[in-house]
């Protein structure tokens, strides 16, 4: 039976993929833009094509959404985090709700550590100086990344390969998190609480998934526990930091620097963050690569297709209410 699978946004030039797959196995596609359309569109496309199955990137899945749609098998994200999701109207709707966990751990882990390079050799503001046509090596005022103290905030995947990364380098890396590591992940990290890794670290690294829990952690409390003058590298979700508290953390000079792959505001964030002199600034692209779209592709549509089977997930997103 032919089924109707809404793919409400993609970040990539095309869905050619998508509809390959999708459509030779028998079923209907509806595609919305390449960039994320606002949440009363995606509503409204729901209630008139009714899908079976909705695949998400940026775009909000509302409950409103979700409840449009009567049979609906699957809310499948591309991509890790699932704050975009009304997960419990997806639940008490019978449909499962996917993710791909672990696609860009590599290049997420990546981005942080370059990210921590950069700050510490001063490579963006050095760059910016002699595009500017300065030429002045001796007021260059660098670290040596050796002996530095990383905290990690948040030790699931990315987070224990930041640590892998950075083992070799010998510097101190401390973390916390839910679960204190096991094995050799164990032995890469010194395990504390937040309250105790703020003021230690030289460079703070947010490896969290947002949720009511961790929306806004990082807030003026949090800049004011750190140590003065250090590095705030987000490349989880952009929710995770009040932007107010950022700005007057790096106007006072409590922060140093910070080194932002998301902002809270994105696709549009204030341009008083994106454009301080010192801010290093990514528009969300730490998953990026070749390999990991295409295995983010691939593994996405492969749940869209067992769910509408009625075949088991590879990989289910729990509920917590039933």
């Amino acid at each position: 039976m032919k089924k109707t699978v809404f793919i409400t946004d993609y970040p990539w030039p095309d869905l050619d993929y998508e509809h390959r797959l999708l459509e030779a196995a028998g079923h209907r596609v509806v595609a919305g833009r390449s960039a994320a359309l606002p949440e009363r569109e995606i509503d409204a496309i729901a209630e008139r094509e009714r899908p079976q199955a909705i695949m998400t990137c940026w775009a909000e899945v509302s409950a409103t959404a979700i409840g449009h749609c009567r049979d609906l098998a699957i809310v499948a994200r591309y991509g890790v985090g699932l704050d975009n999701i009304a997960l419990d109207a997806a639940w008490a709707a019978g449909a499962r709700v996917t993710n791909v966990p672990d696609y860009c751990v590599e290049e997420v882990s990546d981005h942080a550590v370059a990210m921590l390079l950069a700050w510490s050799r001063g490579i963006v503001q050095w760059d910016r100086e002699v595009k500017r046509g300065v030429w002045e090596p001796a007021q260059a005022r660098l670290k040596r990344t050796r002996g530095l103290t990383v905290g990690l905030v948040g030790y699931g995947r990315a987070g224990k390969l930041v640590a892998r990364k950075l083992s070799g380098w010998g510097l101190r890396v401390i973390a916390c998190g839910r679960t204190p590591p096991a094995g050799d992940d164990a032995a890469l990290v010194e395990w504390m609480t937040l309250e105790a890794l703020l003021p230690q670290a030289d460079a703070v690294i947010a490896l969290l998934p947002l949720s009511a829990v961790t929306s806004n952690l990082f807030d003026a409390d949090r800049f004011a526990q750190m140590k003065r003058g250090a590095l705030f590298i987000n490349v989880s979700r952009g929710g995770l930091v009040d932007n107010a508290a950022i700005l007057d953390a790096l106007d006072s000079g409590q922060l140093d620097a910070a080194a932002l792959d998301v902002i809270a505001g994105e696709p549009n964030p204030p341009a008083a963050i994106t454009g301080h002199p010192r801010v290093i600034a990514t528009p969300h692209i730490a998953f990026s690569s070749p390999d990991a779209i295409q295995e983010l592709r691939e593994r996405t549509v492969e749940e869209v297709l067992l769910a509408l089977r009625g075949e088991p997930a590879r990989v289910l997103v729990q509920s917590t209410v039933r």
